[in-house]
């Protein structure tokens, strides 16, 4: 038919599930801000929907949506937008609506509220979750505007749902997409949804933040890796939280976990998982739902071998659950929050004493509300969060970038439950939660405050900015290094202010389509465009303009790879000169040509060659170092890596 492009299977993808904004360099009261401008921007969430009365969504102060806004608010269910969320829509364009959700823009399920809250929530105090994580929540950008896009439901998100979405936001004049959504494994390009509206995005002038995925700690998981796409990691803040386990005998370990119940130091009995099976064979020991016997554990403390999600003591009738880990080199970088309280305790102290309890019939424990602490080792990546290499095209490095994911308090749906499992009957105004899924509206949050300086720069301009910008972070605590966390963590102290970006548009990505020997056909599945490569032209994918470099290596042997990149001068002084600063381990040898980058006026772009040399050792793995232009003032860094994965 006339009009269509392309015809695929819309198959179901899934959500990649506030101290967090200091710690990257944005304070509740002293960062710059351009509020006017601020206002102005509007942000589109791809997700669950929305809770439009939380708190973080009033409109006090807000003036009516700005001129250019184009959208609508789908009236349903008791649904309406204000000032702050200026528009609404839903999608179901291939099923029947679940029974369990509502045909309407609301939020049944919480993830969507966290992010768009996470994003561009305004800033409410005395904020927490039963009393934890106290404090201020705020967005990145609580002045900006909210238009939300409901693709995702009680049985997951469908590829028809999140094009047509994309499609909208794009025509309703959104300035950033936020879509913590993807699939467990990455697809092709032009096989993928994202991918496609993305680019769409971009043609237009939107920048697509979009999560790594949460699949790690495997390689070659990242998900969302087109290269006009900001593709986000998750890494921890310099918060987490931990909970103590008493047992009869005074003795104390403390585990992690998000645990608001408190048992007022009331000592519970504690019943050994394995002594307590409800089903032949060994999975009582794991406490498996299903596998414990309610009449042994009722009204009991549950000890459990290993860890799980809390549903199968909760529904076996457990007052608690302690899982136990044997590790001692193993620090749990993530605590989540269970149906009932609970501890996740570590290290072979614990594993000893648990070992004496099993056989003690009259064993008995307590478990303590968690409290906040600080975290000796931050930031790094937790994990969950999905690993390079970019398997769809292993020339570009992905994820982009990292920012917080771990422990993040936002707003929540109270039509659902803090963890939404059976038994938990605790509703909150707010959560705390970790993924990918909570990463990626930091850094959409991140390219708004960008966008509200430099209203007219490119999507990739603004990725550029938060690429080189990054504070590093360190191999050590990420043995994945790039792989894991890309250029580094967000860093909004100087990201508005880069000196140098890196800039592509759409003619440049078409080029890199056709360097990958991609068909007319499949150009067309993205673009949407006849395109002729041969007058196009093409460009080798590790020619691409892009603010990182990567080169598969081989265990031994040099590789040498030479790389063409641009950069505009976008500081405030026209005349302005750049040094090539390497940092590079012995097995990267690399020259910059020329090494001084000359500008005489702003928007001017200087063209330079990299060749690197790497020789990877004979245990293979990732050898990384940086290219970092400096004035004195700026240091636009960017990463180079060599590997064998």
């Amino acid at each position: 038919m006339e009009g269509v492009v392309s015809v695929f299977p819309s198959r179901k993808k899934k959500l990649h599930t506030t101290r967090s904004w200091s710690y990257v360099g944005l304070p509740e009261t002293k960062a710059e801000r351009r509020t006017k401008v601020e206002s102005d921007i509007v942000i589109g969430v791809i997700d669950t929907g929305i809770w439009p009365e939380s708190e973080s969504f009033n409109d006090t102060g807000f003036g009516p949506p700005p001129s250019k806004w184009k959208g609508t608010c789908t009236s349903a269910a008791n649904f309406t937008c204000n000032n702050k969320i200026i528009g609404a829509r839903h999608y179901r364009k291939v099923r029947s609506y679940p029974e369990d959700d509502v045909q309407s823009p609301r939020d049944i399920d919480g993830h969507g509220t966290h992010t768009a809250s996470t994003a561009a929530g305004n800033l409410v105090t005395h904020a927490s979750m039963d009393g934890l994580g106290s404090g201020s929540a705020r967005g990145g950008v609580p002045s900006a505007r909210i238009a939300v896009y409901k693709v995702c439901w009680t049985d997951g998100c469908y590829d028809a749902d999140i094009l047509a979405a994309f499609d909208d936001a794009i025509a309703d004049g959104v300035d950033i997409i936020s879509l913590s959504v993807g699939s467990e494994t990455p697809d092709a390009f032009f096989d993928d949804t994202t991918a496609i509206g993305a680019y769409h995005a971009m043609k237009n002038g939107v920048l697509t933040s979009a999560s790594a995925g949460n699949e790690g700690p495997s390689a070659g998981t990242v998900n969302n890796a087109a290269p006009w796409i900001l593709t986000v990691a998750a890494s921890t803040t310099d918060r987490k939280y931990v909970t103590q386990v008493r047992f009869g005998n005074g003795e104390t370990f403390e585990g992690t976990s998000i645990n608001t119940i408190d048992l007022n130091n009331t000592m519970y009995p504690l019943v050994y998982g394995g002594n307590a099976p409800n089903t032949t064979g060994n999975t009582s020991v794991l406490c498996r739902q299903g596998s414990l016997n309610p009449s042994l554990v009722q009204g009991s403390i549950v000890l459990c071998d290993a860890y799980n999600d809390g549903i199968g003591p909760s529904s076996a009738g457990a007052i608690g659950s302690i899982m136990l880990n044997d590790d001692p080199s193993s620090e749990p970088e993530v605590s989540f929050s269970y149906p009932l309280p609970t501890s996740y305790l570590q290290g072979s102290d614990a594993s000893e004493y648990a070992t004496k309890t099993r056989k003690n019939r009259n064993a008995t424990a307590t478990i303590s509300k968690s409290i906040e602490v600080k975290r000796r080792t931050a930031p790094l990546i937790p994990y969950f969060s999905s690993r390079g290499p970019n398997v769809i095209n292993s020339n570009i490095l992905k994820p982009d970038i990292a920012a917080p994911g771990v422990d993040i308090l936002a707003a929540w749906s109270p039509a659902t439950t803090a963890t939404s499992e059976e038994g938990d009957e605790r509703v909150v105004k707010y959560n705390i939660r970790s993924g990918t899924s909570m990463a990626c509206p930091h850094a959409t949050g991140a390219a708004a405050y960008i966008k509200s300086f430099h209203p007219t720069w490119s999507p990739a301009a603004i990725r550029s900015a938060l690429m080189t910008t990054a504070s590093p972070m360190k191999p050590a605590n990420n043995r994945d290094a790039e792989f894991a966390y890309g250029s580094g963590l967000i860093n909004l102290t100087r990201c508005n202010d880069p000196g140098l970006v890196y800039d592509a548009g759409e003619q440049d990505y078409i080029k890199f389509m056709c360097g990958q020997d991609y068909t007319a056909a499949q150009i067309k599945l993205i673009t949407s465009q006849d395109v002729d490569c041969s007058n196009v032209g093409e460009t080798f994918a590790w020619d691409l303009n892009y603010p990182s470099f990567i080169l598969p290596g081989e265990v031994g042997k040099n590789v040498t790879r030479v790389f063409q990149r641009s950069v505009t001068n976008v500081g405030t002084a026209g005349v302005a000169s750049y040094r090539a600063v390497l940092r590079a381990p012995g097995e990267l040898v690399v020259r910059v040509e020329p090494e001084v980058l000359r500008f005489s006026s702003v928007e001017e772009t200087k063209r330079f060659n990299v060749t690197v040399t790497a020789r990877v050792g004979s245990s293979g793995g990732v050898v990384s170092g940086a290219l970092v232009w400096s004035d004195g003032s700026h240091q636009v860094r960017s990463p180079i890596v060599a590997h064998t994965l």
